[in-house]
């Protein structure tokens, strides 16, 4: 499932970076449901084209001095057309003075100001980081999260076919387990893909015929990991005599994640094949990979030399 239109309240906001609070009002609603940040210095300067409204307003020391130019009259005119718009909060950086125009217009339109110790970059920087990984598009799939070798590996498969067990002989192989049954998975941004588990099974794994296991109390805190990126999904499936599967590691396929594109291999089960072995050198493949050796490209170029 996909969790779409994210927000958060600007109270949470307040709380999670201990902002002050400068007013506040009865029933608050404000929320915040975009990572990007506005200083407006074109909108104190009179220019409200484009006037990105929707985000948080940053009032740095520039943007303060700027108003320390201006006369009551024309900063409680700027003021008042700030917050006509639907901006969710004021925040107001360096711990800097609030001019009173700015909580007469916010009181009359009822727009939060908040007010920060950090100086302004420091602030953004911590606002940006802590928005994109709130309001990150998110999805829950089944399967197994592991770290194998540095190597985000996401074990899927239908229900029963072996991901959990195969998950307790990878971690017995020192490898680390993330999520099992239930993986949260996080888009930051256009680079990345964060997996972790949800908070009531964080650390379990079940095994039919044995029940529930804590990964950490049986095998320390060496075999678990809170989050990690997704590179790679191995995909389990029965095996079909019929059904023709890559020999050579040419076929490369990929599944879509929340519009990122992971690299994905279909591992058969069957009797005497060792999956968590096999598991294991599909991610040390994919590294290979991405350090810049292809395997099987390697082999038909010489093929190819060979035929010639």
């Amino acid at each position: 499932m996909i969790v779409k239109d994210k927000s958060i309240t600007v109270k949470k906001i307040a709380l999670d970076l201990k902002l002050e609070e400068i007013n506040s009002f009865d029933n608050e609603i404000a929320r915040v449901n975009s990572i990007e940040l506005n200083r407006p210095g074109m909108q104190l300067a009179g220019f409200f084209d484009d006037f990105p409204y929707e985000r948080i307003q940053v009032i740095g020391k520039v943007e303060h001095s700027f108003l320390d130019t201006l006369n009551f009259k024309v900063r409680m005119e700027r003021f008042e057309k700030i917050c006509a718009h639907h901006i969710p909060c004021l925040i107001v950086s360096r711990n800097l003075e609030i001019h009173d125009e700015m909580i007469l217009t916010a009181k009359k339109y009822q727009r939060k100001i908040l007010r920060s110790k950090r100086n302004t970059t420091k602030l953004i920087s911590r606002l940006f980081n802590y928005l994109e990984h709130e309001l990150a598009p998110t999805k829950t799939m089944h399967g197994v999260l592991m770290e194998i070798n540095g190597v985000g590996v996401l074990i899927t498969g239908k229900s029963g076919i072996g991901k959990s067990e195969t998950a307790v002989e990878l971690i017995k192989r020192g490898h680390l387990l993330v999520a099992d049954d239930a993986v949260e998975i996080k888009r930051l941004g256009h680079e990345a893909l964060i997996g972790t588990a949800p908070e009531i099974i964080r650390y379990m794994i079940e095994v039919r015929g044995i029940g529930i296991m804590d990964i950490k109390s049986l095998f320390g805190m060496g075999a678990i990991k809170e989050k990690t990126s997704i590179n790679l999904i191995v995909n389990l499936e029965e095996w079909e005599h019929d059904k023709h599967y890559d020999r050579l590691g040419l076929d490369e396929k990929k599944r879509d994640i929340l519009g990122m594109k992971v690299d994905e291999v279909v591992i058969p089960v069957k009797t005497a094949r060792n999956i968590a072995l096999l598991i294991e050198v599909a991610a040390r493949n994919y590294r290979q990979k991405e350090m810049g050796y292809h395997a099987a490209r390697e082999f038909e170029k010489r093929l190819n030399f060979t035929n010639e």
